[in-house]
């Protein structure tokens, strides 16, 4: 498809990714790069590239809005950037290597097997609206890695403390790895640690999320841009696509319930996935 005449459709998609990036704390390029793929026949070296920079749209537009709402929270964030921004380097050599060997459906069918990876632990959580009581480990209790926000649907102000921060820390490295690799930020992998092993609120989870997806982007872009793999052409209007879906996912978040969060990205999670995969066996 000629992406001078396919323009609409390119932005449509972008928005699309971006409202749904911002809602689930993935970041809209876990739709952008299948699209792009899929619909638009692009190289996935260059689809990477284009994520890698529809993250940092997202980040900025949907990230900001959630800190001045107090729904991200920026200790937490930063403490666990400490080991996604290594694991970002690392992912996006691994990339470079990878396209010079001829490897590129290789990487299709991980990216597709990555964005299913999500899908049983949400499943198995989507009747929880708050997490339960947690015990915090040593280091959660030394850096004070807690807080509160104010949940519009409860009408009220929830607390939460994080739990076990050494397997969130060795998801964030895996995390920062795939983001380095596929240029989705790894907000699957985010959220799982703040979900699942910090106990934090999906809400809380997905803005904190939205907010260090950019950070662990930007570490493995550069690497991405050097390497000739973001093509100014295509990462121009779907990062403009995106900030947009962002900014209006941004407004929608605080509004919604957490189970609503946790199942809205779902079904097309899914069918991005398995569309991925057949693409990287060369199947239609």
């Amino acid at each position: 498809m000629n992406l001078d005449l396919a323009l609409p459709l390119l932005l449509l998609v972008a928005i699309a990714g971006g409202l749904a990036g911002s809602l689930t704390g993935l970041g809209g390029a876990v739709v952008v790069i299948p699209a792009l793929v899929i619909l638009f026949g692009v190289p996935i070296p260059e689809a990477i590239g284009t994520g890698a920079v529809t993250i940092l749209a997202t980040s900025s537009a949907a990230g900001a809005a959630y800190v001045r709402d107090r729904l991200s929270d920026l200790r937490i964030g930063m403490f666990l950037e400490v080991a996604t921004v290594p694991g970002a380097l690392v992912g996006a050599t691994l990339t470079v290597l990878l396209t010079h060997a001829d490897l590129e459906d290789g990487l299709l069918v991980a990216l597709g097997l990555v964005l299913l990876l999500v899908v049983p632990g949400s499943v198995a959580r989507r009747h929880e609206e708050l997490p339960g009581p947690v015990t915090p480990d040593a280091r959660s209790r030394s850096f004070g890695l807690s807080g509160s926000y104010r949940d519009q649907v409860l009408g009220r102000d929830v607390p939460y403390q994080a739990e076990s921060t050494s397997p969130a820390l060795g998801v964030m490295f895996g995390a920062g790895v795939v983001s380095g690799m596929f240029g989705i930020g790894a907000g699957v992998f985010k959220v799982l640690a703040l979900e699942r092993y910090l106990r934090l609120p999906m809400k809380v989870a997905t803005a904190t999320s939205n907010f260090m997806i950019g950070v662990t982007a930007a570490a493995g872009a550069g690497i991405l841009f050097a390497a000739g793999f973001v093509n100014p052409l295509i990462a121009a209007p779907v990062a403009l696509g995106t900030a947009g879906g962002a900014f209006v996912g941004s407004r929608l978040l605080p509004r919604l319930t957490n189970q609503t969060v946790r199942l809205v990205f779902i079904p097309f999670i899914v069918i991005l996935a398995v569309e991925t995969i057949l693409r990287g066996f060369g199947l239609p």
